[in-house]
């Protein structure tokens, strides 16, 4: 009889006639989520082939309807309408209960606009140290995998703090914080930016260390200034954002960090608001391309 080998798991079960992959994974007590039961109408048991690909029943009609709205590749499929023909070794994709969320077919819509204005706000700029080569090692699903997670969960810290995504750029994302009581909120934005450190170190880096045996960290840049908000593009696709001297500013200090060796950069603006209430390790006065003269940078470590 054919055997399936489950991973991250390292389990092997042997498969008997007629079962499916699911139904295989859950008899050997590997923890498969399957939240719509195993009836093909979600894809949280989706999992990847990695070996004998062409050892598989072919996709059902709930599958294919399915993989064609996430435009699944011939390897990725849905272990409750899967069968084998022979020895075949699958990763489960869906491992939590963060990856649940993630990986909902409902996606969140909003129509609001506004007028174009200059706003006194924190912008907070993050990406994924060394992304280029990690792009190069693995496989695009799983990039698109890894990152849909980071989202997730750093926007659930974002937003816990007082703070909105605004603008998605590959690995990195800019989050802005408005600015009401400027030292309650610049405090909110820099307690946003060790948590994200925090997801990043006990959430993502052993989720993908243990998945695909790569180091996931991130740098973080915060800057306090004004910016002009408002919507760009045509009149069918109309975006929100924000232009100005203080974006620009943040995403330098974001990318300084890894010539820092640093991970949490805040400019002095932020510092002159927070100084007291927060540990640095060091600062910087460096040459910002962009900017003239020197600026000061500050290297948050946590809170006093």
């Amino acid at each position: 009889m054919p055997v399936i080998k489950f991973l991250p798991d390292l389990k092997e079960e042997t498969a008997t006639s007629g079962e499916t992959i699911l139904e295989v994974a859950l008899r050997a007590g590997i923890p498969m989520i399957h939240v719509c039961m195993g009836n093909g109408r979600c894809s949280t048991c989706r999992i990847k082939i990695t070996e004998g690909l062409d050892n598989v029943s072919s996709r059902t009609i709930e599958e294919f309807k399915i993989a064609e709205l996430l435009s699944f590749s011939r390897d990725i499929r849905l272990a409750c309408q899967t069968r084998i023909e022979g020895d075949v070794t699958v990763r489960r994709l869906v491992v939590d209960s963060e990856d649940i969320e993630v990986t909902s077919l409902l996606i969140r819509q909003s129509g609001s606009e506004h007028v174009g204005g200059e706003k006194e706000v924190l912008i907070l700029m993050a990406d994924i140290r060394d992304f280029t080569y990690m792009t190069e090692t693995l496989l695009p699903y799983d990039i698109v995998h890894i990152l849909n997670r980071y989202f997730h969960l750093i926007n659930v810290a974002i937003e816990r703090h007082g703070g909105k995504i605004i603008n998605y750029m590959g690995d990195g994302f800019m989050a802005l914080f408005d600015v009401k009581n400027p030292e309650e909120d610049a405090l909110a934005a820099v307690k946003a930016g060790l948590s994200m450190l925090e997801i990043a170190a006990k959430r993502m880096q052993p989720y993908v260390r243990e998945l695909f045996g790569k180091d996931f960290e991130i740098g973080i840049g915060l800057h306090h200034g004004l910016v002009v908000a408002g919507t760009i593009g045509s009149h069918d696709d109309k975006r929100q954002t924000v232009i100005g001297d203080a974006v620009n500013f943040a995403s330098r200090i974001e990318s300084i960090n890894k010539k820092l060796g640093t991970r949490f950069l805040i400019s002095r603006s932020v510092y002159s608001l927070v100084h007291n209430r927060i540990r640095t390790r060091r600062k910087y006065t460096k040459s910002f391309k962009g900017k003239s003269g020197a600026h000061t940078v500050y290297e948050v470590t946590g809170l006093l």
